[in-house]
Parts: C-alpha cells; sequence; structure tokens
C-alpha cells in the first residue's frame, strides 16, 4: 500500500473493507486478521493495540448486552460474539493500518468537499489530542505517587465532560462555518 498512489490506495481500503460483513466463519475472520497483521509489517502491534483501545468501550457494551440477554434466556450465543468482535476488529484495524500508510488528504485530492472535511476532522482529532495530553500531563504534575483508583476516576470524569463541551462547540462552530461556504448547499 506505501508504493501505492494514495488515490489507488484509498480506492483498495473502500474495496476491502466491506469484505468482512460477508464473512460469516470465525476463523476466516481470524485469517484475513492474521494476513492484515503479517502485511503491516514492524507497526502492526502498535495498530493492533490503538485498534483494541478504540473498540473497547463499544464492543464491551454491546457483548455485555448480548450475554445478559443471553442469560436471561438461558442460552449465550458464544460464536456471534466471536464473529462480530472479529468483524468489528478486523475492519477497524484496517482502518487504522490505512491511516498509518496513505496521506488521506493526498488520497483526496481533487474532491474539495471531501478535502474540506478531512481537514476539519484531521484538524479537530489534532486539537482533542493535545487536550488530552495536556490533561495527561495536569494529572501526573499534581500526583508526586501513584494516585489512587477514585482519584484516576475523578479526573476521567473531568476530561470526558470537557471532551464533550469542546466536541459540542466546535461542532457548532463548524457547521456554522461550512453552512457559511455552501458546503451544505
Amino acid at each position: 500500500m506505501a508504493r501505492m498512489k494514495p488515490r489507488h490506495a484509498l480506492y483498495l481500503y473502500l474495496a476491502v473493507l466491506p469484505a468482512p460483513t460477508f464473512v460469516h466463519d470465525p476463523a476466516l475472520l481470524a485469517l484475513g486478521l492474521l494476513i492484515a497483521l503479517t502485511l503491516a509489517g514492524a507497526p502492526r502491534w502498535r495498530i493492533l493495540k490503538k485498534s483494541l483501545l478504540a473498540i473497547l468501550a463499544f464492543n464491551l457494551s454491546v457483548s455485555l448486552g448480548v450475554v445478559l440477554v443471553g442469560l436471561w434466556r438461558g442460552q449465550i450465543d458464544t460464536g456471534w460474539l466471536l464473529l462480530a468482535n472479529l468483524r468489528v476488529l478486523l475492519m477497524v484495524y484496517l482502518g487504522f493500518w490505512f491511516v498509518a500508510r496513505v496521506n488521506l488528504l493526498a488520497a483526496l485530492a481533487g474532491w474539495p468537499t471531501a478535502t474540506l472535511v478531512a481537514t476539519l476532522a484531521l484538524g479537530q482529532a489534532r486539537c482533542f489530542e493535545r487536550l488530552i495530553r495536556d490533561f495527561r500531563f495536569a494529572f501526573a504534575s499534581r500526583n508526586l505517587t501513584r494516585p489512587r483508583l477514585i482519584d484516576q476516576r475523578h479526573q476521567a470524569g473531568a476530561q470526558a465532560i470537557t471532551l464533550l463541551d469542546k466536541a459540542q462547540a466546535q461542532s457548532a462552530e463548524v457547521a456554522l462555518a461550512m453552512r457559511s461556504r455552501g458546503a451544505f448547499d
């Protein structure tokens, strides 16, 4: 993918991404993940870690809901749990791998609205990365020893509230800016 033109890599990614949704065998999905891990090269474990962290909350809540319904009905569908979690992991891994290897803005060059939206999204992501890093540094500077679990929980809650407030304020500003430039016509 690294030697391809960015636009061709985007087309390949868009063609491959839906493939896991057509596979209903966990062994084949695991094989697909293994192939993706092998082809990713040196950063494979870093990309896998990012993928796992990205899907953790969503997959955990969905899986827990399926388990609770299964307990209530008297039968837990472990096959579906394995299939769904492998499918989501593979698709998210492919997305992170694509973003790590391809310049998204170069791939979208020639599509002005898509480039604008991608630029805004990347800017927002950088802003949130900086905010999270600042929170982490501030929390570390206030604690000389390892903080208690309750303190970590309070910090995480304050950080989540700040991120949500900032996201809401910025999305309103971006929507107004895009509307004034005719993006929603």
